[in-house]
This record gives C-alpha cells, sequence and structure tokens, in this order.
C-alpha cells in the first residue's frame, strides 16, 4: 500500500495501474497524509484543445508504430499515414473510408504528426460547419509543459515559468466544458499550445512543482488573463472589459527593462487613407476619454470625408498598436513607417522583441524581429510589491512640428507612442520576469498581480464542467 501511494503521489503510477490496485480494494478516493481530510480523483482533468481547422488535414507517426484510428467501422484500423478530406459533409480518407469523426491515437511517447507540429495524447476530428476541426484530447499537466513554453522563454527563471503554470492551469480549467466541442483554442484567443516542440525540461519542472495549484478567489477560480508588459501599471479589468473583477486591479509592474516597455510607431498620409477609409484619412485625432492608467478608452478621428469616434480598443486594431497606453500628435514634413514596423522609443535605436505566446498579440498580429537581451534587474526590495502610484504620464508631445519656410508643406503624418504590450490586465509576463529576477518566488508573483487571490490545489467543485454536487477536497497530487 505504501509503495504504490508513494509511486502515486510522485506522478509515476499510470492511472490504469492506480485503477487495478483500488478496484480490488474497492475504493474510489484515496485519503493523502499530508493533505488530511483531502480526497483525491483518479485521474487528472483533460484538456480538449483545438489544434487545426481546415478542409483537408495530414496526419503520420512518428517513427514504425503505427497510429490507431477508430470510427471507420466496428473495427480500430492502424495506419502509419493518414490524409483526410472533407467532402459532402463527411471525412473521406485517401485510400478508402468513410466517416462522420474519427479518433486517432498512439503509443509511441514521440507523439502524433499533424502537419508540422506533434502533439501527446489523442486527436478527434469532427466535421463542422464546413470545417474538418483537429481537437487534441490530453491531461491538463501534459498540456501545460508545452503552454508554458508557448508563452514564455524556456531560459526565463523558474519562478517565472511556475508563475505562468499557475495561471495558465487556472485559466484552463476554468474554461472547460465552455465552447462545446472544445475548450480551448492553441492560439492566443485562449492560450498558446505549440505541441511537443515547446516542452523542456525547464517548463517541464515548472509544471511538475505547482502540480494542480490554481488560483481561486471567493471559492471560485479566477479569470487568469496575463498579458505581456503592462508599460508601468496594469489596467483594471472592468476599463477593459464589463466586469470589475476584485483581484484584478491595477498594480505596479515590474517591467521597465521590457524590450516593449516603450515603443513608436509612425503613419504616412497614405496609410492613414488606408487604415480609415471612411473619413478618407486623418487631420487630427482627438483623446476624448482615458482610463485611470491613461490608457485610450475612445478618441475622435477627423478626416477630409468626416469624423469617426472609435474605443481605444478598435483604434489599436485599426492602427495595429501594441497597446493603448499610446498618446499621439500630428506632424508635418517627417519621414514616416508605413506602421508594420514597430519602432522603439525616440531614438528607435533597438528592435521590438521576438513575440511569441501572448506577446504576439492577438488584436495587433505583429511580427518583429528577435529580442535584445534585458537590462538588469535591481534586488528585489521590501514593499516594492505595495500598491502602484499614479503611474507617471507619458512624455508630452507637440501638436505638430512647425515647417521650414524654405521647404514645401507635407502631408501630415501620425506619431503614436506608447508603453507596454496587450490588454495590460492581471499578469505581466515581462513583469514576472522582473520579479524573479529580483528573488521573488512564483507565490509572490502571483499575489502581486492576482490580488487577494489564494494559491491551492484544484478541487472538483472548482471546476465548471463537473455536474452539481461534486466530491470536495483537492484532487490529484504529485
Amino acid at each position: 500500500m505504501q509503495a504504490w501511494l508513494y509511486r502515486f503521489r510522485r506522478g509515476t503510477l499510470s492511472p490504469l495501474a492506480l485503477t487495478g490496485v483500488l478496484l480490488p480494494l474497492s475504493m474510489a478516493l484515496v485519503v493523502l497524509a499530508a493533505e488530511p481530510r483531502a480526497a483525491i480523483t483518479l485521474q487528472e482533468p483533460q484538456m480538449r484543445v483545438l489544434v487545426a481547422e481546415d478542409t483537408q488535414l495530414l496526419l503520420r507517426a512518428d517513427a514504425d508504430e503505427p497510429l490507431r484510428v477508430r470510427g471507420l467501422g466496428h473495427q480500430e484500423r492502424r495506419l502509419k499515414r493518414l490524409k483526410v478530406q472533407l467532402r459532402g459533409g463527411r471525412l473521406h480518407l485517401a485510400g478508402g473510408g468513410v466517416a462522420t469523426s474519427l479518433r486517432i491515437s498512439s503509443d509511441d511517447p514521440r507523439g502524433i504528426w499533424l502537419g508540422t507540429r506533434r502533439y501527446r495524447g489523442d486527436l478527434r476530428l469532427l466535421v463542422r460547419d464546413g470545417r474538418i476541426l483537429a481537437i487534441n484530447q490530453l491531461g491538463i499537466e501534459t498540456y501545460l509543459s508545452s503552454v508554458v513554453g508557448s508563452e514564455m522563454p524556456s531560459k526565463w527563471p523558474l519562478a517565472a515559468l511556475q508563475a505562468q503554470a499557475v495561471a495558465a492551469r487556472t485559466y484552463a480549467l476554468r474554461q472547460r466544458g465552455s465552447k462545446g466541442d472544445f475548450d480551448v483554442r492553441a492560439t492566443v484567443s485562449s492560450q498558446v499550445y505549440k505541441g511537443i516542440e515547446s516542452e523542456t525540461p525547464s517548463t517541464l519542472e515548472a509544471v511538475a512543482t505547482t502540480r494542480s495549484l490554481v488560483l481561486v478567489h471567493g471559492g471560485r477560480l479566477i479569470n487568469a488573463v496575463f498579458h505581456s508588459s503592462s508599460g508601468g501599471a496594469t489596467e483594471p479589468s472592468g476599463e477593459v472589459w464589463r466586469t470589475q473583477h476584485p483581484y484584478l486591479v491595477s498594480v505596479a509592474d515590474h517591467d521597465d527593462h521590457s524590450p516593449v516597455h516603450r515603443w513608436n510607431q509612425r503613419f504616412d498620409a497614405l496609410e492613414l487613407r488606408r487604415r480609415f477609409q471612411e473619413t478618407g484619412g486623418v487631420n487630427q485625432l482627438s483623446v476624448l476619454a482615458t482610463s485611470s492608467t491613461g490608457r485610450v478608452r475612445s478618441a475622435r478621428i477627423q478626416g477630409p470625408r468626416g469624423s469617426l469616434v472609435l474605443t481605444g480598443r478598435e483604434l489599436r486594431q485599426r492602427l495595429g498598436l501594441k497597446s493603448t497606453m499610446v498618446q499621439f500628435s500630428m506632424l508635418q514634413g517627417a519621414g514616416a513607417s508605413d506602421g508594420s514596423e514597430p519602432r522603439m522609443g525616440p531614438d528607435r535605436a533597438e528592435p521590438a522583441p521576438q513575440l511569441i505566446g501572448l506577446w504576439r498579440d492577438s488584436v495587433s498580429g505583429l511580427r518583429v524581429s528577435p529580442s535584445p537581451s534585458p537590462a538588469p534587474v535591481q534586488p528585489l526590495r521590501v514593499g516594492s510589491l505595495a500598491p502602484p502610484p499614479t503611474p507617471p504620464p507619458l512624455p508630452e508631445l507637440p501638436t505638430s512640428a512647425p515647417a521650414r519656410a524654405t521647404a514645401p508643406i507635407e502631408a501630415p503624418v501620425l506619431e503614436a507612442r506608447g508603453r507596454g504590450f496587450g490588454h495590460g490586465v492581471g499578469m505581466s509576463q515581462w513583469g514576472a520576469h522582473g520579479l524573479a529576477l529580483k528573488g521573488a518566488d512564483f507565490r509572490e508573483i502571483l499575489r502581486h498581480y492576482y490580488r487577494g487571490a489564494l494559491i491551492r490545489p484544484y478541487r472538483p467543485g472548482d471546476d465548471p464542467s463537473v455536474a452539481a454536487s461534486p466530491p470536495s477536497g483537492p484532487v490529484w497530487r504529485s
């Protein structure tokens, strides 16, 4: 008894082997000595991740071990390669075979190839709205080992990776059962998941050392959102979305060393006409309202054909900006880019970093050049996790630059100077990196960005997909 319990708590006992031990004993739950009165379930929660959608998909085994394919009649078929096309609302296999849905499994630890990525667990193929959906089903901890490496550089300090693991676990579990056929997408619209290639020893360690830990507030999983860099102060959730959560308030960030802490973009007249066709371009851009941290909430664009009022989010999307913490000015006779190449600071000497995970933001979709090494960070000081002071304003910009008397008048250029990357709510990934470098552990990082949230093992009652009256107590533990 003690031997298999030790193996289970160490995470080395498989669910099948554990079931074989428990069934003869007629036991459904085991009580952990380290967690008095705490019951655990036999298997960790499973995630359903939408990893691809298309009209044609190609799957293959990694080596000689064939894939196990179910859904083609009553018997399982073993194939090394699988080309699936959508015709007439059904799945047609090259070489013969028609199905309405398929489940593909493999005993090979190297996973299943789908296109250019490999995935652990099973892949389920469904037909929805004229597309084939490929849904990867796997355990939450296996899923997270890839998510952490997809959202953060694996060479970052362990504390930052651990904080990312807990936040990502909380976010994922909160989404279970919310979307019908799948729980989350593998993109920035949920959180980035790139399969086996994003697993590294450091991400495996970050997940293993925080196994089953989640963030809760008021007895429920929190909405553990995160972003790349806030630019000095995070944003209250109620100023970005409809709900102000008590744990998503504005706090001082520790992202001064972030390559996207400050940025600069310019847009010439041709580019402005393309982006604001209804107004015929931009003669003047006026910010009408800002949030408590200085982010744009609404703005008016005036052009030759009229005016237009946009929310900060809509304006950010139109211009492809990194964030809404931005100021604008109209310049005369200045050189300009087309807005597709971000520039850093007034001197524009450094490029922005390669954006991965939420850094390649779903709104702007920018792709930029590799990251420079972060600047040195000072050790953590007592009181550095205190609530933030009012964030310093962005430097004031002139409303226009006087044209030289001898130069011809040129069309105005819109200059945007801002800070941070992303919506600014919740944990700042660069801020987590900065706090880790200053000596904070993952619990301190999470408590800083999610005020008042409790860090504890996950319980079945936390899961929105569990039916009423679930058993109490934490679940799977290592």
